[in-house]
C-alpha cells in the first residue's frame, strides 16, 4: 500500500477514536474513576499532579483504571512527540547538506540571483492573493455580524490568559530592521542548534558560493562529502516516515480529543469561513497557477505532495514537516535538488499562505463582532501589514496568533477578541499549516519549471506506484 494511503488511514482513525473519547470520555468518566480535578491529574506538572494525588487531594481516590487511562494517553503523545522530534531532528542537516551541494554545482552563479529573486517574489504574491481571498470571503460571508455579546464574554474569559501570552509574545517581536540583520547568522553554530531556518540557509548559500570560487579539485572532496551526507538523510527521512501512519494517528488522537467541541459549535460561521478559504486556495488558485506556469497536472501534484500535506495537518508546523515536503518535491513531483533546497526551506519560513488568509478573515470578524466597520484602506493596511509579517516568522505552532496581534493593532481593533476565537485556532491551525505546505511545493514546482528543472513526465508517472 502507498505511504500516502497508510497516512491518511491512520489519520482517519485518529479523527474517529479522538472525537470518540472527546464526547464519552467526560468530567463525569474521571470523577466515577475517583478523579475530580481531571486538569492536574493530566498535567505535566509532576509536583501538581502529586499534590492531587496526595492523601487529601482532590483526585486521592484515583484508582488504577484512571492511571492506565492516563499511562495510555502518555504513551499515546509520546509516540507524536519522538516522530516530531524525529522530524526535526533532520530538518537542518537535509537543508544544510543539500544547498550547499546545490549551490555549488551552479556554473552561474547569477542563477543564484535569480532563482531568489523570483522565488521571494512568488511567496509573496501568492501570500497576498491568501489574505485577499480571506477579506473577500469575511466581508460576503459576515462570521462575526450579530455575535452574541454573551457568547463572546463567556469565551473570552475562558481564553483570557492564553490570548495574554500571545499579545506579550508578538510584543516582544523584532523590528523589520532587525529581522532583515537577522538573517545573517553571528553565529553559524547556534543557527543550527537554534533551527534558525533563513540563516541556515543563509550559511549554506554562503557556503555553496565559496566553493564554487576555490580550485575545484580543493572543492570535490568537500562537495562529494556533503552529497553523501544527503543521501544519507534521505535514508533517515525514509525511515522516520515509516512510522508516519501510527504518529498521524497519536497526534491527532491527543488533538481531538483536547478539543472543545461546544466552543467549535459556536464558532461554526467562523470555522467554515477559513475553511472555505483554505479550500479555495488549495483546489482552485494552486492548480491554476500550476496550469499556467507548469506542465504539472493537478491530480498528480496533490497525489506527489499527499504525504507532505497529511503531516502537516497532524504536526501544524510547516518546519517540522519540511524534511518530508522536500522529500515529496524531489522524489515524487521531479524538482531538482538544487531547486528544492532553495525554495522549500525559504517557503517554510517565509510563505504563510493559509495563516495569511487566516489573519483576513480573523480581523473581519472581529471587527463586526465589536461592530466596527473596517475602511477599504484599512483592509489594504492589513494585506500589508499580514503579508510582512509572515517574513522570518516562525513555522511552529500556533504562531498565527502572534501574527494577528501584529495585524489587530495596525488597524486599531480590540485584542480581546484574540481570546474569543483561541478556543478553535489548534483545528484551523492544522488546516492552515496543510495550506501553506502545499503552497511551498507549488511554488517550487513554478520555479523548477521556469528553471528547466521539473521532470515532469519521468516522476509523475513514479507516484502512481508509490
Amino acid at each position: 500500500m502507498a505511504l500516502h494511503w497508510k497516512i491518511l488511514i491512520g489519520l482517519a482513525a485518529g479523527v474517529v477514536v479522538g472525537l470518540a473519547v472527546n464526547v464519552l470520555w467526560t468530567a463525569e468518566t474521571w470523577s466515577s474513576l475517583g478523579v475530580e480535578d481531571a486538569a492536574a491529574f493530566l498535567s505535566e506538572e509532576a509536583g501538581l499532579r502529586g499534590a492531587s494525588l496526595a492523601e487529601g487531594g482532590a483526585n486521592a481516590d484515583a484508582g488504577f483504571i484512571a492511571h492506565a487511562a492516563l499511562f495510555v494517553r502518555h504513551a499515546t503523545e509520546f509516540v507524536g512527540d519522538l516522530f516530531m522530534r524525529g522530524l526535526r531532528f533532520i530538518a537542518v542537516p537535509i537543508v544544510l547538506f543539500s544547498l550547499i551541494v546545490g549551490v555549488s554545482s551552479l556554473k552561474d552563479l547569477s542563477k543564484l540571483g535569480r532563482i531568489g529573486g523570483k522565488t521571494i517574489a512568488i511567496y509573496l504574491v501568492t501570500t497576498a492573493v491568501a489574505i485577499s481571498v480571506g477579506l473577500v470571503l469575511a466581508n460576503v460571508i459576515g462570521p462575526g455580524a450579530g455575535f452574541p455579546e454573551e457568547l463572546r464574554e463567556q469565551l473570552a474569559g475562558e481564553q483570557a490568559e492564553a490570548a495574554a501570552a500571545s499579545i506579550g509574545n508578538a510584543e516582544n517581536r523584532p523590528s523589520p530592521w532587525n529581522v532583515a540583520l537577522d538573517v545573517v547568522p553571528g553565529n553559524p553554530f547556534a543557527a543550527l542548534a537554534e533551527t534558525e531556518m533563513l540563516q541556515v540557509v543563509f550559511a549554506a548559500v554562503v557556503i555553496g558560493i565559496g566553493l564554487t570560487l576555490i580550485p575545484r579539485e580543493k572543492a570535490a572532496p568537500v562537495i562529494a562529502f556533503f552529497d553523501a551526507m544527503t543521501d544519507v538523510i534521505i535514508m533517515i527521512v525514509h525511515g522516520v516516515l515509516a512510522i508516519a501512519p501510527y504518529a498521524v494517528f497519536a497526534l491527532i488522537v491527543v488533538v481531538l480529543a483536547d478539543l472543545g467541541i461546544d466552543v467549535l459549535g459556536s464558532l461554526v460561521k467562523y470555522v467554515v469561513t477559513v475553511v472555505l478559504g483554505l479550500v479555495l486556495m488549495i483546489f482552485v488558485i494552486y492548480p491554476l497557477v500550476l496550469r499556467l506556469f507548469t506542465r504539472v497536472r493537478y491530480l498528480e501534484f496533490f497525489k506527489a505532495i499527499s504525504p507532505a500535506q497529511l503531516l502537516a495537518f497532524s504536526s501544524s508546523s510547516s518546519g517540522a514537516t519540511l524534511p518530508v515536503t522536500m522529500e515529496c518535491c524531489e522524489e515524487r513531483l521531479g524538482a531538482s535538488e538544487e531547486i528544492t533546497s532553495f525554495v522549500v526551506p525559504i517557503g517554510a519560513t517565509i510563505n504563510m499562505d493559509g495563516t495569511a488568509l487566516y489573519q483576513g478573515v480573523a480581523a473581519v470578524f472581529i471587527a463586526q463582532m465589536y461592530a466596527l466597520d473596517l475602511t477599504i484602506g484599512q483592509q489594504l493596511q492589513i494585506v500589508l501589514t499580514a503579508t510582512l509579517a509572515s517574513i522570518g516568522t516562525a513555522a511552529v505552532p500556533g504562531v498565527g496568533i502572534v501574527m494577528l496581534v501584529i495585524v489587530l493593532q495596525s488597524v486599531g481593533l480590540p485584542l480581546e477578541g484574540i481570546a474569543v476565537i483561541l478556543g478553535v485556532d489548534r483545528i484551523l491551525d492544522m488546516c492552515r499549516t496543510t495550506c501553506n505546505v502545499t503552497g511551498d511545493c507549488m511554488v517550487c514546482a513554478v520555479v523548477a519549471s521556469g528553471e528547466g528543472a521539473l521532470r515532469v513526465g519521468e516522476r509523475q508517472s513514479d507516484v502512481a506506484t508509490s
